[in-house]
C-alpha cells in the first residue's frame, strides 16, 4: 500500500456500553466505539485514546494510580495497560485466550490485574502488568463469569460474579509461586431460604426390590465432568440470581439480586445471612420502597452502602449486623446500572446504558447532576451543511436529530418521534430532508441551530424510505426504497418542496447517486437495481436517469398518474458481470463495490445511450482489493478526486480516483459490532463522517498531510468555494422563504401535496391536528391508513373521471335498469310456455363474451377449489394409508369383542402383530443355545435328572405352577427350553429367559385367539339365525295382524371393527359433488333405466301373466283368516218374514259353513301364535347358551390373563436385574475412572509436598543465616564502639534498641470518606514497609537526638550501623512473613494431600462393595412364586427379605407334622402337670390359711397382755351406774358452753373497738405519707448526694470494715454449726436412752418366749 496521507480523529460522540471508571479525582473513562473517551468533570473537556485493534473489548481502570486496561477485538487477543494522563503504553499483556475477554479488573494493592477469557478456554489469570507475567491461572474456571473484583483490602481474594453464581477465589502464595483456589459460594434459593450443603455423593436414587443405591451419573450412563455436573444440577433447586457485588471493609461481600435481594457473605467459612427478604410479609414502613427494588449495582461508603435499583431510584443504606435503614434516597431521569466513587470517595457517579452519567458531590450538593448525556441509540446517518455555519445534522434510529459543530459541540437537537433511516442536507437552503421507516419524507429547518423545526411532511412509500440525495446544484430531492419508485422533489422551499413525478426502475434500489456539472443542462441520477425472484443473480442492472435541470413544471413533463414522460426523462440501461452491492456516479465514471469479490471496481460510462429494453454490458476497466468484511458504502468527495469507502470491518479508506492503489485506512469503529454504517464528505472535501452501526458512535476524521496531493487539496478548496460562490444567489432567495414557512401542520400536508384530497377521500375519517410550538416535539408518523402521493394522485384521476362521465354514465345506468326489467318480463313468459317451445337460459344471453368471461373465471376458481381439495383429500388419504398400513394391515390378529345377547359381559381378544424376521432369529438362535445346553447337561448328570424327573411327576401341577412362577404349564403353552428359574445366575442367561419367556406369553395369546375366533365365529351364526326366525316371526305377525317390536341383535362397531374402514352412502350427509365424467356416467344409466322401463310398460307377456295369474307362475297358499264367506242374496233381496223353507235351509247353510270358518280361523290362530312362541324360545334360549359359553371364555380369558401377566412380571423383575447389574458395572467402572483420576493427583500433590518442602528447607536455612547475622550486629554493637566510654555505650545501645512508630505517620483520620484506608497495610508491603522505617529513622538521626559531648563522627558512624541493624531487622521480618506464607502453603498442600487420601479410601471401600453388591445380585436371584389363595409370605410387606429361604412343600409338611405330634405330647404333659399344681397349690392354700389364724390369735393375745389403760378407762370400767355417769358429762358440756358463748360475745365487742382505734390511725398514717411523698424526692436527691460523698470519702474504710463482718459472719456460723451438730449427737443419745427405759418400765415375758 502507498499511503496517500494520514487520516486523524477529530472528535467522536456517542457511548457504547455503561462502563465508566475513574481514572482520578476528575476524570472518567469510558469506550465509544473504537475509541476510549476521557471527560473531565470539573472542565467538561474530553481527550481520546483510539484502540489499537478492530475493537475494545473489556475495559477497566484504577483512578488512584491513574492506570486503565483494556484487551482488543481479535484472535488472540492482548491486553494493554496504560498510564492516564500520559496515554503511554506501561505494558502488553500476551495472554492464552483465544477469542475474547468477558471481564477485566485491577488490584488496588499492588501492580495485579484480572482477566477472564471467553470461549473456549473460560479462563482465569492473575498479571502483574508491570512485569506482563502471569503469576497464577485457572482454566475452565470463568464460565458465565460477567465481572472480576478484587477485595481492596487484600489482593489476594479475586470475586467472580456470574450470571447464576459467585465464586471466590483465594491466591495461595508461596514465595514466588501462586496457585489459585475456588470457594463456591451456595446461593440462598429461590425464596430466600439458606440451603444446607449437600455432598454430591450423598445423592442417589434407589432401586426396587433390589435395594441398591445407584448414583444418578450412572443411570444416565455419563462419565468424567458430566458425571459429577449431573448431580450438582439435581441437588441444586432454582436459586437467586446475583446481579451485583460489593467488598466491605472487613473483607465480607454484599450481594444484591435481580428478585430483590441483600445478603451478606462471609468469605472465610461462606456463610450466607439475609439482609433484606422482599417477600416477608412484615417488612419495616421505612423499607418498603427496597421491595420494588431490584438491585443493578452496589458501592461502598463511610456511612453504609450505595444500592442502585431499577426506575431511577438510588438508595443510601447504613448496615449494622443485619438491620437496614436507608438513610437517604435520589431519584434520577433514567435508570442507572453502574455506581462508582472516585478515588478519593468525594464524587459519586452513575451510569445508564442510555447514554446518561450522573455525578454528586455531597461536600457540594445533595443531588445529582447530569454531565453527560450522549443519547440512547445507533446513529443511521449523517450529513454536512452547505451553509456558511460548517455543522453537520445526523440522526438515529429512535428518531432523534442532533446538530454538530465542526468541534464536536451539540448545538440542538429535535425528537421526530419516528424510526429514521437516511438523512441529506440541501445545498440551496439550510434545511435537512429526513426519510423514515413508514415512507415519510421529513424537512427540518436549520436555520436555528439550537431549535431546528419541522416544516414539511409528505408520505411517499409504505415501506421505509432507503435513499435520499440532492443533485450538486440542489435542483432536485431524488428518493428511493425497495418497491423500485424513484420520486423527483422540487428542492425550492418557494416550490414548497412540490413532488414533480416518479419513475420506476427495474428491480429494487440498492444505491442511488447523482452527479449535476456546473452549468449543465442535465442532472444524472445512477440507480443500483438488483434482479428480480427468478432472473439472473449473477450480474446487477445499472440504471442511468437525465433529468434536464431547468424546472418540471410544463403540463406534458408528467401524466396524469405523476409518472415522468419519456420526452423529460431519458433513460439507459446498464449490466454488470458480478452482482454489485453499492456504487457511486462520478464523471463518466462508476465506481462499485463487489461483494463477491470484495474488490472495488470501476466503469467507464460509452459514448451512446441506449434504452431500457436493451441493457449492455459493461465491464470493468480498474478492479482492486476492497473491504474484506461488507457490503461496504462507498462516498466521492465534492471535487470528484476521492474515494471513501467503509465496511463491516470498521475501516474507512480514502482512495484517489485517478490511481485507486493508493489509498490511506483508519480504522474508526469496531469491526464486532456491524463496523461503519455510512460516510460522508464535507464541501471543502477534507473532514469526513462515519456513523457506526450497533456501536452507537459518530466519528469526526480530519485527512491532513497528503503526499503529493497538494493540488488536490488546492482543486477542493478551489470547488468548495466555486460552489459556494455559485449557490450563493440561490441560497439567499431560498433560505429566507424556508425562514418564513410555518411549523408543521397535519392540514398543510393534506391540502398541499395532495390536490383536491378533501374531495378524493370524502368519505375517510379527517383528523384535526392542532398547530405546534416550533420547539415542541411533534407526533410524525402518519397513520398507517394514510394513503401515499401517488396513491392520492391516482385517486385524483379517478374522481375527476367520475364527475366527467357522470352524465353518460347515469344514461347507460337507466338503459341498464329498463334492459334487465324486458329481459325478467321475457324470463317469466318463457316459463309458462311449453316445454318444447321454451327457450334455453343460455339464449336469453346478450353479452356472451362478458359470460363466457365469468365462466371462465368460474372454471378457474372452480379448479383452483377442486385442486386443493384434491390434495386435502390427497393427503387424507395418504394419512389414512398410513394409519391402516401401520396400525391395521401390520396386525396378524385383529382387534375385537364379543358381547353377551342379554348382558353387558364383553371379552376382548389379544391384538398381536406379525413376528418380524429379527424376533424369530433371536427366538431360534436361543432355542438352539438353549439345546446345546441341555444336550451338554445331559451327559453329565443323566442320573440327577431322573431322579428329579420322577420326583417332579410325583409333584402336583399346582406345585410346578408355584415353583415356575407362572400357570402357563398348565394350559400346555409352555415353552421346553425355558430356564429354571435357580439357575439363572448370568446376564446372557436371563436375557435368553426373557426371549423364551415373550414366546411363550405370544403362545398363550395366540391360543385364545384361536378360542375366541371360533366363538365369534358361533355368535355370527347364531345372529343369522335369529335374523331367520325373525322373518318368521314377522310373518307370522303381518298374518296375525299384530303390531310387536322384534329383537333383532347385531354386531356391534367392536365386534365387527372392518366396518369402520368403509363409508356407507348412508354416513353421507351433504350431496355428492359429481365430476364432469361421473356427470355423464350418471345421466347415461338414467337413460338406459329409462329404456329399460319404457319397454318393460309394452312388454305383452308381463301384462298377460298380471291379467291371468296376478303376476305370478304358482299358486298362492290360501290366506284363512282373510278368507269370507259371502252372505245369500236371500239376505239382501228378501225380509226374513218372506223366507221359503229353501231359503231358510240356506240360510242355515250358511250360518254352518260361517261357524265352520271361524272355528278354522281360531284353530289357525293358535297355531301361528305357538309357532312364534317357539321360535321366539329358541332365539333366547340359543342366545342364553351363547352367553354362557361366553361367560365360560371369559373366565378362561382370566386365567390367561393371570398366565400373561404372570410373565410379564418375570420379565419386568428380569430386566429390571439385567439393568441394574449393567448399572452396578458402569458404577464400578465410573468409581475406577474416579480412583484413578485421584491417585494421579495425589501423586501431583505428594511432588507438590515434596517440593514445598525442600523450599521451605532451603527457605528456612537462608533465614536461619538472616536471623544469626542480625544477631552477630547486636553482639557487635560494643565491638564496633570499643574505642568510646562504657558509660556512653550503655546510652548509645538504649537509642540503638530504639524504634519510631511507624503507625504514627499514618495520616488517615476519621474524617477521611475512603472506606478502605488502611487498605495499604494489607497483603505484601514489605518495600513500602522498609522506606516509611528509613523515613522515620531519619528523624532519630537528627543531631538534636545525640548525646551530649559524643564526637559527630561517632554520631554518624552509630546512625549508619543503626541503619543497617534497621534494615537487617526489616529484612528479618520479611524472610518470617515469606517463611510463614510458604509453610502456610505447605501445610496446606499436607492438608489437601490427606484429603485425597480419605477420598481414595472411600472410593476403594464404594468400589469393593459395589463389587460385593455386584457378584450377590448375580448369586442372589430373585424367585417368583405362584401362592394358593390364602396363603401369604409375611405378614409385614416391608419387611427385610434378606435372610428369607425358599423350602420345599414337603420339608415344610414333615417339620409341621412333627411339631405337631410334639405339640399333642407337650399339651398331655402340661394338663397333668397343672392338675398336680393344682392339688399341691390348695394344699399351700390350707396351710397358709391356717398359719394366718394361728398369727391372729397371737397378735391378740400379746396385744391383751401389753394393753395400758388410764384412770379414766380404769374407772370407767369400774362404774357400775353408766347412766348417772353420762348425764352428769351432759350438764358439765352446757355449762361449757355457755361460758364459751360469753367469752365470745365480750372478744367481738372488744375486736370492734380495736378496729374503730385502727381506722383512726390509718388515716393519720396516710395523711402523714402524704406528706412524706411530697417530701420524699427532695430527700432521695439529698440521700444520694451524701451517699456518693461518702462512698467516695469512705471507700477504703468501708471495704476494710466489710471484710471484718464477713470474717467474723463466717465465723459465727462455723461455730453455730459445730454447736448444732453436738446437740444433735445429745439429741439422739438421749432418745435411744429414753426408748431403752421405756422398755425397761413394760416387760412382756411372752413377747421374750416367742423372740
Amino acid at each position: 500500500m502507498d499511503a496517500m496521507g494520514n487520516l486523524e480523529v477529530r472528535w467522536i460522540q456517542g457511548f457504547t456500553n455503561s462502563t465508566v471508571h475513574f481514572v482520578d479525582n476528575d476524570t472518567v473513562c469510558y469506550t465509544c466505539g473504537n475509541h476510549i473517551c476521557f471527560l473531565n468533570l470539573e472542565t467538561k473537556s474530553k481527550s481520546l485514546l483510539q484502540g489499537p485493534g478492530r475493537g475494545i473489548g473489556a475495559f477497566t481502570a484504577r483512578g488512584t494510580s491513574g492506570i486503565f486496561a483494556f484487551s482488543e477485538k481479535r484472535l488472540s487477543p492482548s491486553i494493554f495497560v496504560h498510564v492516564f494522563p500520559e496515554l503511554h503504553m506501561k505494558n502488553e499483556l500476551k495472554g492464552m485466550a483465544q477469542l475474547d475477554y468477558t471481564s477485566l479488573a485491577l488490584s488496588d494493592c499492588g501492580p495485579y490485574l484480572g482477566c477472564c477469557s471467553s470461549l473456549p478456554d473460560h479462563t482465569i489469570t492473575v498479571w502483574n502488568w508491570e512485569t506482563a507475567e502471569p503469576i497464577c491461572t485457572q482454566p475452565q474456571a470463568g464460565k458465565d463469569v460477567i465481572s472480576l473484583v478484587f477485595n481492596p483490602m487484600n489482593w489476594l481474594q479475586l470475586c467472580a460474579l456470574g450470571t447464576a453464581s459467585i465464586t471466590v477465589w483465594n491466591i495461595e502464595k508461596s514465595a514466588s509461586l501462586h496457585v489459585l483456589k475456588p470457594c463456591v459460594v451456595h446461593l440462598p434459593t429461590s425464596d430466600g431460604s439458606l440451603a444446607e450443603r449437600s455432598v454430591p455423593t450423598s445423592y442417589t436414587v434407589k432401586t426396587p426390590h433390589f435395594g441398591q443405591n445407584i448414583p444418578p451419573s450412572t443411570i444416565s450412563r455419563l462419565k468424567g465432568n458430566k458425571a459429577e455436573n449431573i448431580v450438582t444440577k439435581l441437588n441444586s433447586g432454582a436459586r437467586l440470581t446475583p446481579t451485583a457485588i460489593c467488598w466491605t471493609a472487613t473483607s465480607d461481600l454484599f450481594v444484591g439480586c435481580s428478585e430483590g435481594y441483600l445478603f451478606l457473605v462471609n468469605t472465610e467459612n461462606l456463610s450466607v445471612s439475609v439482609l433484606f427478604n422482599p417477600t416477608t410479609p412484615d417488612v419495616a414502613p421505612e423499607l418498603a420502597d427496597l421491595k420494588q427494588c431490584s438491585f443493578q449495582d452496589l458501592t461502598l461508603n463511610k456511612n453504609g452502602v450505595i444500592a442502585v435499583g431499577k426506575d431511577g431510584v438510588v438508595h443510601g443504606m447504613q448496615i449494622k449486623g443485619t438491620q437496614i435503614d436507608i438513610t437517604q434516597t435520589w431519584q434520577i431521569e433514567e435508570t442507572a446500572t453502574t455506581a462508582i466513587y472516585s478515588p478519593n470517595y468525594e464524587t459519586l457517579l452513575l451510569s445508564s446504558n442510555t447514554g446518561q452519567i450522573y455525578v454528586l458531590n455531597s461536600a457540594r450538593s445533595e443531588k445529582f447532576v447530569k454531565v453527560l448525556d450522549v443519547l440512547s441509540g445507533n446513529f443511521v446517518a449523517a450529513a454536512w451543511s452547505h451553509a456558511d455555519k460548517n455543522f453537520c445534522v445526523s440522526v438515529k434510529d429512535s428518531g432523534e436529530l442532533q446538530l454538530w459543530t465542526v468541534d464536536g459541540v451539540c448545538l440542538g437537537s429535535l425528537t421526530l418521534q419516528a424510526e429514521v433511516t437516511s438523512v441529506a442536507c440541501c445545498p440551496i437552503a439550510q434545511y435537512a430532508a429526513v426519510g423514515t421507516t413508514s415512507g415519510n419524507i421529513l424537512f427540518v429547518d436549520l436555520n436555528r441551530e439550537q431549535e431546528p423545526r419541522l416544516v414539511h411532511q409528505v408520505q411517499l412509500y409504505h415501506s421505509p424510505v432507503d435513499y435520499l440525495v440532492f443533485d450538486q446544484e440542489g435542483h432536485y430531492l431524488l428518493t428511493g426504497a425497495s418497491d423500485s419508485h424513484i420520486y423527483v422533489i422540487d428542492a425550492k422551499p418557494s416550490k414548497k418542496f412540490s413532488i414533480i413525478g416518479y419513475t420506476v426502475v427495474p428491480g429494487p434500489i440498492l444505491s442511488l447517486s447523482t452527479q449535476c456539472l456546473r452549468d449543465g443542462e442535465q442532472v444524472k441520477v445512477l440507480a443500483l437495481c438488483a434482479r428480480q425472484e427468478g432472473n439472473n443473480h449473477e450480474s446487477s442492472l445499472l440504471t442511468l436517469l437525465s433529468l434536464p435541470a431547468k424546472d418540471l413544471t410544463g403540463p406534458d413533463c408528467v401524466d396524469r398518474h405523476g409518472c415522468l414522460s419519456p420526452h423529460v426523462l431519458k433513460v439507459s440501461c446498464y449490466e454488470v458481470p458480478r452482482p454489485l452491492e453499492f456504487c457511486v456516479l462520478g464523471v463518466s465514471k462508476i465506481f462499485a463495490y463487489c461483494h463477491r469479490k470484495k474488490t472495488l471496481q470501476q466503469f467507464q460510462f460509452p459514448q451512446d445511450t441506449n434504452g431500457p429494453s436493451s441493457p449492455q454490458m459493461l465491464q470493468p476497466e480498474l478492479e482492486v482489493k476492497g473491504h474484506p468484511l461488507g457490503p461496504a458504502s462507498l462516498a466521492l468527495s465534492p471535487h470528484q478526486l476521492w474515494l471513501a469507502s467503509v465496511g463491516q470491518d470498521g475501516l474507512l479508506c480514502i482512495r484517489e480516483t485517478a490511481s485507486m492503489d493508493r489509498y490511506i485506512e483508519l480504522q474508526c469503529h469496531p469491526c464486532g459490532l456491524g463496523g461503519v454504517r455510512s460516510v460522508t464528505f464535507s464541501a471543502e472535501g477534507l473532514t469526513l463522517l462515519t456513523a457506526g452501526c450497533k456501536d452507537g458512535s459518530l466519528v469526526c476524521t480530519n485527512l491532513s498531510r497528503i503526499k503529493g496531493g497538494e493540488a488536490g487539496v488546492k482543486k477542493a478548496a478551489q470547488n468548495s468555494q466555486a460552489t459556494a460562490h455559485f449557490l450563493k444567489n440561490i441560497f439567499d432567495t431560498e433560505n429566507p422563504v424556508l425562514v418564513d414557512l410555518p411549523a408543521w401542520r397535519q392540514e398543510s400536508c393534506l391540502g398541499s401535496e395532495i390536490p383536491k384530497e378533501s374531495e378524493v377521500s370524502s368519505g375517510a375519517e379527517t383528523v384535526d391536528v392542532s398547530e405546534q410550538d416550533e420547539s415542541s416535539n411533534i407526533l410524525l408518523p402518519a397513520p398507517p391508513s394514510h394513503p401515499t402521493w401517488l396513491e392520492g394522485r391516482r385517486q385524483a384521476v379517478m374522481e375527476e373521471e367520475n364527475e366527467k362521465y357522470s352524465e353518460k354514465k347515469e344514461i347507460l345506468r337507466k338503459s341498464m335498469r329498463e334492459l334487465r326489467g324486458t329481459i325478467q318480463e321475457m324470463l317469466c313468459e318463457n316459463e309458462t310456455l311449453p316445454a318444447n317451445e321454451r327457450l334455453g337460459q343460455k339464449e336469453f344471453n346478450l353479452d356472451l363474451e362478458d359470460q363466457k368471461h365469468q365462466v371462465a373465471v368460474v372454471e378457474q376458481e372452480v379448479t383452483r377449489v377442486r385442486k386443493e381439495i384434491e390434495w386435502e383429500i390427497l393427503e387424507k388419504c395418504f394419512l389414512r394409508d398410513v394409519l391402516k398400513r401401520e396400525c391395521w394391515d401390520s396386525m396378524k390378529v385383529k382387534g375385537r369383542a364379543i358381547k353377551a345377547f342379554h348382558s353387558e359381559q364383553e371379552v376382548k381378544n389379544y391384538p398381536l402383530k406379525e413376528r418380524t424376521e429379527k424376533e424369530v432369529k433371536e427366538l431360534r438362535k436361543v432355542e438352539n443355545i438353549r439345546k446345546i445346553e441341555m444336550a451338554a447337561c445331559n451327559k453329565s448328570s443323566n442320573t440327577t435328572i431322573l431322579k428329579e424327573e420322577e420326583q417332579r411327576e410325583e409333584d402336583n401341577t399346582a406345585e410346578k405352577a408355584a415353583v415356575s412362577g407362572s400357570f402357563s404349564a398348565q394350559f400346555g403353552y409352555s415353552n421346553p427350553y425355558i430356564y429354571d428359574q435357580f439357575s439363572l445366575k448370568t446376564t446372557e442367561q436371563r436375557i435368553n429367559q426373557i426371549v423364551l419367556l415373550q414366546d411363550v406369553i405370544y403362545g398363550i395369546k395366540m391360543a385364545f385367539n384361536t378360542e375366541f375366533e371360533g366363538l365369534h365365529k358361533q355368535k355370527v351364526q347364531e345372529l343369522n339365525r335369529v335374523r331367520e326366525r325373525n322373518k318368521h316371526i314377522s310373518a307370522i305377525l303381518l298374518e296375525l295382524d299384530i303390531q310387536q317390536q322384534l329383537w333383532e341383535p347385531s354386531l356391534s362397531v367392536s365386534e365387527w371393527p372392518e366396518s369402520l374402514l368403509t363409508v356407507d352412502d348412508s354416513e353421507i350427509k351433504s350431496e355428492k359433488c359429481l365430476s364432469p365424467e361421473q356427470r355423464k356416467e350418471e345421466e347415461r344409466k338414467k337413460l338406459e333405466e329409462q329404456r329399460h322401463s319404457a319397454a318393460k310398460e309394452d312388454d305383452c307377456r308381463d301384462r298377460a301373466l298380471d291379467n291371468m295369474m296376478d303376476g305370478a307362475l304358482e299358486v298362492k297358499k290360501e290366506d284363512i283368516l282373510r278368507l269370507e264367506i259371502p252372505p245369500p242374496e236371500l239376505v239382501l233381496s228378501k225380509p226374513e218374514i218372506q223366507w221359503t223353507e229353501e231359503d231358510k235351509k240356506v240360510y242355515k247353510q250358511y250360518e254352518k259353513k260361517t261357524k265352520d270358518l271361524s272355528e278354522r280361523k281360531e284353530k289357525y290362530k293358535k297355531l301361528m301364535e305357538t309357532e312364534m312362541k317357539r321360535l321366539q324360545g329358541t332365539t333366547r334360549d340359543a342366545t342364553k347358551k351363547f352367553d354362557e359359553t361366553l361367560t365360560k371364555l371369559f373366565e378362561k380369558k382370566i386365567k390367561f390373563e393371570m398366565a400373561v401377566y404372570q410373565g410379564k412380571l418375570q420379565i419386568a423383575q428380569l430386566v429390571c436385574s439385567v439393568l441394574l447389574e449393567e448399572e452396578m458395572r458402569n458404577r464400578e467402572l465410573e468409581l475406577m475412572l474416579k480412583l484413578e483420576k485421584l491417585l494421579a493427583h495425589k501423586d501431583e500433590l505428594e511432588e507438590e509436598v515434596k517440593l514445598r518442602e525442600e523450599d521451605v528447607e532451603l527457605f528456612h536455612e537462608t533465614y536461619d543465616t538472616v536471623v544469626a547475622e542480625d544477631k552477630i550486629l547486636d553482639k557487635e554493637f560494643r565491638k564496633e564502639f570499643c574505642d568510646v566510654p562504657g558509660q556512653i555505650v550503655d546510652h548509645l545501645y538504649k537509642l540503638f534498641k530504639r524504634r519510631p512508630r511507624v503507625q504514627k505517620l499514618r495520616t488517615q483520620t476519621d474524617s477521611n470518606p475512603n472506606p478502605f484506608r488502611d487498605q495499604r497495610l494489607c497483603g505484601s508491603q514489605a518495600p513500602d514497609a522498609l522506606s516509611k522505617m528509613l523515613k522515620a529513622m531519619e528523624e532519630l538521626d537528627a543531631p538534636e537526638h545525640k548525646p551530649e559531648g559524643l564526637n559527630p563522627s561517632i554520631w554518624e558512624r552509630f546512625c549508619l550501623v543503626r541503619r543497617t541493624k534497621t534494615e537487617s531487622e526489616q529484612k528479618v521480618k520479611v524472610k518470617a512473613l515469606a517463611l510463614a506464607e510458604m509453610q502456610a502453603f505447605l501445610q496446606k498442600r499436607r492438608d489437601e494431600n490427606e484429603a485425597a487420601e480419605q477420598e481414595i479410601k472411600n472410593l476403594s471401600d464404594e468400589r469393593e462393595r459395589v463389587h460385593k453388591a455386584k457378584n450377590h445380585s448375580l448369586i442372589d436371584i430373585m424367585v417368583q412364586v405362584v401362592l394358593k389363595q390364602g396363603q401369604v409370605s409375611t405378614a409385614d410387606v416391608t419387611a427385610d427379605d434378606s435372610d428369607f429361604i425358599l423350602l420345599h412343600r414337603s420339608v415344610v409338611e414333615e417339620l409341621n407334622k412333627t411339631i405337631r405330634m410334639l405339640g399333642e405330647q407337650k399339651i398331655a404333659s402340661m394338663v397333668e402337670c397343672k392338675d398336680f399344681r393344682k392339688g399341691t397349690m390348695q394344699l399351700e392354700w390350707e396351710h397358709k390359711v391356717i398359719r394366718a389364724q394361728i398369727e391372729d390369735l397371737n397378735t391378740k393375745a400379746r396385744d391383751i397382755q401389753t394393753l395400758r389403760l388410764s384412770e379414766e378407762q380404769r374407772d370407767y370400767l369400774n362404774e357400775t351406774d353408766r347412766e348417772g355417769l353420762v348425764s352428769k358429762q351432759v350438764s358439765n358440756l352446757a355449762k361449757t358452753i355457755d361460758y364459751q358463748e360469753m367469752t365470745h360475745q365480750y372478744n367481738v365487742q372488744k375486736r370492734m373497738k380495736e378496729i374503730e382505734h385502727l381506722n383512726k390511725q390509718a388515716a393519720k398514717k396516710a395523711q402523714r405519707n402524704k406528706i412524706l411523698e411530697q417530701q420524699h424526692p427532695e430527700m432521695r436527691v439529698t440521700v444520694a448526694e451524701r451517699r456518693q460523698i461518702h462512698d467516695s470519702a469512705d471507700s477504703e474504710e468501708s471495704l476494710a470494715s466489710t471484710s471484718e463482718d464477713s470474717f467474723r459472719v463466717i465465723a459465727q456460723q462455723r461455730k453455730l454449726k459445730d454447736l448444732a451438730r453436738g446437740q444433735v449427737e445429745d439429741l439422739v443419745f438421749l432418745e435411744s436412752e429414753l426408748e431403752r427405759l421405756r422398755m425397761r418400765s413394760f416387760p412382756a415375758l411372752d413377747q421374750l418366749k416367742h423372740n
